[in-house]
C-alpha cells in the first residue's frame, strides 16, 4: 500500500478510535442481531453508521484541541497529523457527503443525518458541549439514527429504544478518566459537575439497566447470573476505585459490559442464552 494512503487510513482510524467499542462495534452488533438484513443492506448500514461516526468526530475534535493534548495526545489534531483548518474543511465535506449518501438510501436516512447534523452544530459550533446534556445527546444521536436503516420489528425497535438509553444514561462513563483536560477546556462533564453524586449514579443506573435487560431479554438463570455479576463488579467498581489506572479499567469493564448489552436481543430471535 502507498505510504500516503496509509498515512490518511490511520488518520481516519485515529479520529474513531475512542469510538470503536463504545459505539461503532455494540451498534454494529446490534444491527446484526435485531434486525432481518440482507447482507449487502447490513454492510450499507455498518458503512452508514462508520461514515456519521467519523462526520461526528473531526466535527468534535477540531474544537476539543485543548482537553486532548491532555487526555488523547495519539489523536490527529494534536498529534500534528492534519492541521485545524484542514481537519474542518473535511469535516464540512463530511457532513455534505453523509447527507448526500442518506439521501440516496431513503427520506428516513436522510432524516436521521439531518438530525445529527443539527445536533453536532449544537455540540461543537455553538460550544454545547461543554454542558452535559448535549454531550451524552451526541453518542446517543447516533445510536437512535440507525432507525432509519431499516423495516424495525418489535424485537429491533426494543433493542435499538434500549441501546440509544443504554447510551445516553451511562456514557459519562467514558469521563471519569479525562477530568483533568475536559477541566482545561471549560466542559461540565458528571464527573466535574457531582464527582461523587456521578459515582454513586454510574452504581445505580448499571445496576438498573443490568437487572432490566436480563428480565426483558430473558435470559436464562446460568446467563443472567454472569450478566448481573458483571454488572455489580462494573457499578461497584465506579464507586470504589478512583486513581487513574483503576478508571482505565473501569471503562474498559464498562464497554465489555456495554457490548453484551448489545448482544443479549439475539437470544429473542436465536434463544442462545437460555440456560
Amino acid at each position: 500500500m502507498d505510504e500516503a494512503l496509509r498515512y490518511h487510513f490511520k488518520t481516519l482510524y485515529l479520529f474513531t478510535r475512542s469510538d470503536y467499542k463504545t459505539i461503532f462495534f455494540p451498534l454494529a452488533f446490534a444491527t446484526a442481531s435485531a434486525v432481518h438484513f440482507r447482507p449487502v443492506l447490513l454492510l450499507r448500514t455498518i458503512v452508514w453508521i462508520w461514515l456519521h461516526l467519523l462526520q461526528a468526530n473531526v466535527s468534535n475534535q477540531t474544537f476539543s484541541g485543548h482537553e486532548d493534548k491532555v487526555n488523547k495526545p495519539w489523536r490527529p489534531l494534536p498529534s500534528g497529523r492534519i492541521t485545524v483548518a484542514t481537519a474542518r474543511r473535511f469535516r464540512w465535506w463530511l457532513m455534505l457527503s453523509c447527507l448526500v449518501l442518506s439521501a440516496l438510501q431513503g427520506p428516513w436516512a436522510l432524516f436521521a443525518s439531518g438530525a445529527l447534523t443539527v445536533v453536532e452544530i449544537l455540540h461543537d459550533d455553538l460550544g454545547l458541549s461543554g454542558h452535559l446534556i448535549f454531550k451524552t445527546s451526541l453518542g446517543a444521536s447516533i445510536c437512535m439514527s440507525m432507525g432509519s436503516q431499516g423495516v424495525l420489528d418489535r424485537t429491533a425497535l426494543n433493542a435499538l429504544v434500549c441501546s440509544g438509553a443504554v447510551i445516553f444514561t451511562t456514557i459519562s462513563a467514558q469521563d471519569f478518566e479525562d477530568v483533568e483536560g475536559d477541566n482545561l477546556s471549560g466542559r461540565r462533564t458528571l464527573p466535574i459537575v457531582a464527582p461523587l453524586a456521578s459515582r454513586y449514579y454510574m452504581l445505580v443506573v448499571i445496576l438498573l439497566w443490568t437487572r432490566m435487560l436480563t428480565t426483558l431479554w430473558r435470559l436464562g438463570p446460568i446467563s443472567s447470573t454472569m450478566f448481573l455479576l458483571l454488572g455489580v463488579s462494573v457499578a461497584t467498581r465506579f464507586l470504589l476505585f478512583h486513581d487513574r489506572r483503576a478508571q482505565k479499567m473501569d471503562y474498559l469493564l464498562y464497554n465489555l459490559w456495554l457490548f453484551l448489552v448489545h448482544v443479549l436481543p439475539c437470544n429473542i430471535r436465536q434463544g442462545l442464552l437460555v440456560w
